[in-house]
């Protein structure tokens, strides 16, 4: 099994750890347990926080660091860097972050859930791109690729909404803190200082005082990510080093533990059958499924049809409308937007159960047109040999 399509089993298992464990008799002890308060530091220099929020708040700034190392790579030597090939999955991610958060509007619009508009803006990129790996050779390379291109796009944008739009009231002494804590960084990058241990406890007072501003402190993991050089830093490939070490623990530990911390949703037949008449579930659900296939497969549309792009080699219309229903997946980002738009627990608790029926309605659709072949006249199976059918884009077999 790939890393990626392992990434996504993990974070499948720990979900459903997750919603067994505040299902069982032992119920109680899920929220007694996450909501235990823990103090590190030392008096003026302490942060006390429930684990639920050490979790969030801490954990998953490696996380966020390690999709900062990915969008760094990307911009600097991947698909991003060249402003033409980039100019489509940017597009395609914009109409899927835009119609979803319009239709979820379209339901929640005057009521207090509208908060909510980011939940169906995200993409999970380890669910997505794990779904991919398990079809295996029925999708060729060029459709991990644009997934993986327009998932980064939507993270960039999903990044920003989350510093924007889900802070808290910013305190400016702090938020000078932190970026004094980051020019810190770069003065020691020019000091030749290549030690990656040396930058851990500035890295750590930058998170703190970004805790401390009102901006959600994982916007730290991603700002010192994007100061992590690209090239060689004494004959070593820093960001290329950093990824390969933390990538693992972050998708086998701190998104497993996430889902675990934040997935628990009690499914009782009322909470259900509220959820099913719920303007901010619904919204939710159809802005994943809905929303990101109109938005992103109309956003590729755009770019092909008016000639200001092309898709990857092998990727046909099919693949692309597969590619944007699998960027319905928003499982993992979407329920951190959840806990930071809604104070009400019964509107988080809402929210998830619309996550996660339609982030598994949308990775279904995706897998099924994905794993579609195509028939040949004669009968048999889509193959190499088969030709371009009626309605392909760009020249490429529907």
């Amino acid at each position: 099994m790939s890393g990626d399509a392992a990434g996504g089993v993990a974070l499948v298992l720990a979900a459903l750890v997750a919603l067994v464990w505040a299902n069982s008799p032992w119920q109680a002890s899920y929220g007694s347990f996450w909501g235990f308060e823990l103090m590190l530091g030392i008096d003026a220099f302490s942060v006390t926080e429930d684990l639920q929020h050490w979790v969030n708040d801490g954990l998953m700034v490696i996380f966020f660091f390690v999709v900062g190392l990915e969008i760094k790579r990307e911009l600097v030597r991947g698909e991003l860097r060249d402003p033409r090939a980039s100019a489509l999955p940017a597009v395609a991610a914009v109409g899927g972050v835009l119609v979803p958060a319009l239709l979820f509007l379209a339901f929640t619009a005057g009521t207090e859930g509208a908060a909510g508009w980011g939940i169906p803006m995200a993409t999970d990129i380890a669910f997505a791109v794990g779904v991919l790996a398990l079809l295996g050779s029925r999708v060729p390379a060029g459709a991990k690729l644009l997934l993986l291109t327009v998932a980064i796009v939507d993270d960039i944008i999903a990044i920003t909404v989350i510093a924007i739009f889900y802070s808290d009231s910013i305190s400016a002494l702090w938020l000078a803190a932190a970026v004094l804590g980051l020019g810190l960084v770069v003065l020691m990058r020019r000091l030749g200082i290549t030690a990656i241990w040396a930058y851990v406890p500035v890295g750590l007072v930058v998170w703190l005082c970004t805790l401390e501003s009102g901006v959600h402190a994982t916007i730290a993991g991603v700002a010192l990510a994007l100061l992590t050089p690209a090239g060689r830093v004494g004959g070593r490939p820093v960001l290329d080093t950093l990824e390969h070490r933390l990538s693992p623990i972050s998708a086998f530990a701190v998104v497993p533990l996430f889902a675990i911390a934040n997935a628990g949703v009690v499914l009782a037949g009322d909470t259900l059958q509220a959820a099913a008449t719920s303007p901010v579930a619904l919204g939710i659900a159809v802005g994943l499924v809905v929303g990101k296939v109109v938005g992103v497969s109309g956003g590729i549309a755009l770019m092909v049809r008016t000639g200001w792009g092309h898709l990857p080699e092998g990727v046909t219309t099919r693949h692309a409308v597969g590619v944007a229903a699998l960027a319905g997946i928003g499982f993992t980002v979407s329920l951190f937007i959840a806990e930071l738009a809604y104070a009400d627990p019964a509107l988080v608790e809402t929210a998830k159960i619309g996550i996660f029926a339609g982030s598994l309605l949308a990775g279904l659709v995706g897998a099924a047109v994905l794993g579609l072949r195509r028939r040949r006249r004669g009968g048999g199976a889509d193959g190499p040999s088969a030709g371009p059918g009626p309605g392909a884009v760009s020249g490429s077999p529907a």
